[in-house]
């Protein structure tokens, strides 16, 4: 299940050409890169000439099959492999009606998020990728659905699942919600053999 296209003003600008370099970088075309996507190549052309912005789930896709982070698709200058991150040098993004601060270091095997969702946004989006996920949440509910089974998260509560099994991500209240998240990244572009046809994308 691939995501509304955002509108315009609804991404960053400076992703379009980071997209494109990746992409090649990982050896993969833009039909293998849009099949893993879950997007079709006509979609994922127009993201890398700048004529779409990509959504946060869409960010997050892309980063693990070009075995890459968030921060290098939008092309931001992140100290390699600095183990602190101070909150000063937290600069918030907005994607696809989500903001999201970036918690942990590049050039890591798993990307650390501060995220807040805010009500009625993306809570349709059924992702499904190989790897982990952890999430914390820290300030209002989080509906969270695993498989079959819907979950209701406050302040304080957490999950970790396998990737593979289809979820989804809501806040359950109008104020929205805030959470710490931690998911795998894929290092290598061969691992793109594992995603096969998914059904969806990732938060």
């Amino acid at each position: 299940m691939n995501a509304p296209e955002p509108g315009p003003g609804d991404g960053l600008p400076a992703v379009a050409p980071q997209l494109r370099a990746l992409r090649r970088r990982a050896g993969l075309t833009l039909e293998a890169a849009a099949r893993s996507a879950g997007l079709s190549p006509a979609h994922l052309s127009r993201l890398e000439t700048g004529q779409r912005q990509p959504s946060l789930p869409m960010l997050l896709a892309l980063a693990r099959i070009y075995g890459t982070t968030v921060s290098d698709l939008l092309g931001e200058t992140v100290a390699e492999r600095d183990s602190i991150v101070r909150a000063l040098d937290m600069e918030p993004t907005h994607a696809g009606g989500w903001t999201y601060f970036q918690a942990g270091s590049s050039g890591r095997g798993m990307q650390a998020l501060r995220v807040r969702v805010p009500y009625g946004t993306q809570g349709d989006i059924v992702r499904v990728h190989p790897g982990e996920e952890w999430l914390y949440v820290l300030k209002g509910r989080l509906r969270l659905r695993l498989g079959d089974t819907a979950h209701l998260l406050a302040p304080g509560d957490s999950a970790h699942f396998d990737s593979l099994t289809p979820h989804r991500l809501a806040a359950e209240d109008h104020d929205g919600v805030e959470l710490l998240f931690v998911h795998t990244l894929l290092q290598s572009p061969t691992a793109t053999l594992c995603l096969g046809h998914p059904t969806g994308e990732l938060p």
